[in-house]
């Protein structure tokens, strides 16, 4: 069964270097490309991501004016908010919404490090199973390599970030008004851990917008390298 599993392994390994190296036979005459070369273009395009889309988040209304990655209530706190409106407090349920959003704006100033040493341990293997996978192959590696360290990273800024915008104040006062509703349930739930997920989900989508772009755009390529190293998966 093992000696198998290995045949499996190594046909496929086979078959992608395979299928890489066809694609670059296909090259204009005198025109090549090195395996150092695809591996680069594969981090310059990861860092134009991060550095055009995720940049974008960090700024204030980063998370709270994008749709795409706006954080909204979790399921258990959306009887809160209608009821809020409802009975004429739209203002304060806005404000709630607002500072979960400030804070994940917050904290994704804390990813850049992580972000530079995982795609500067970007390696040719890495490189052809990016290049030869999915529209967001490179954004998946990403997340891979970073998710649980964003994670350790995100959690305290966040409930630092709570502080320091009100948040737990505005939401203190937002559920102590909601649970004073007559024949309404109490609720008490703990924002930090849903806000760093929600800010990591719009982390990766931001990058994920961008490699799509490069992959599927040839004017987003922007760069020499970028060029030739797409043009082998187009």
């Amino acid at each position: 069964m093992i000696r198998k599993l290995f045949a499996v392994i190594l046909i496929f390994n086979l078959t992608a270097c395979a299928e890489l190296q066809q694609v670059v036979n296909q090259l204009p005459q005198g025109e090549t490309i090195g395996n150092d070369q695809i591996a680069s273009g594969l981090r310059q395009a990861l860092d134009f991501g991060i550095d055009k889309q995720v940049t974008k988040l960090m700024q204030t209304d980063g998370f709270y004016k994008n749709e795409l990655v706006k954080i909204l209530l979790p399921e258990e706190l959306q009887k809160v908010d209608k009821t809020l409106r409802d009975i004429g407090l739209s203002n304060l349920a806005d404000e709630g919404l607002k500072v979960l959003n400030r804070a994940a704006e917050d904290a994704v100033k804390e990813a850049a490090p992580i972000f530079v040493d995982a795609v500067k341990d970007i390696t040719f293997a890495d490189a052809k199973n990016i290049l030869l996978g999915s529209d967001n192959a490179a954004t998946q590696y990403l997340t891979n390599k970073t998710q649980t360290a964003l994670y350790d990273k995100f959690n305290p800024v966040i409930k630092n970030s709570f502080s320091k915008v009100g948040a737990d104040e505005i939401w203190n006062n937002l559920i102590t008004r909601y649970n004073n509703i007559p024949f309404t349930n109490n609720v008490n739930p703990d924002l930090t851990d849903y806000v760093t997920g929600e800010a990591l989900k719009g982390v990766y989508t931001m990058i994920a917008i961008e490699e799509k772009d490069i992959r599927t755009k040839v004017s987003s390529r922007t760069t020499d390298l970028l060029r030739k190293v797409f043009a082998l998966q187009d």
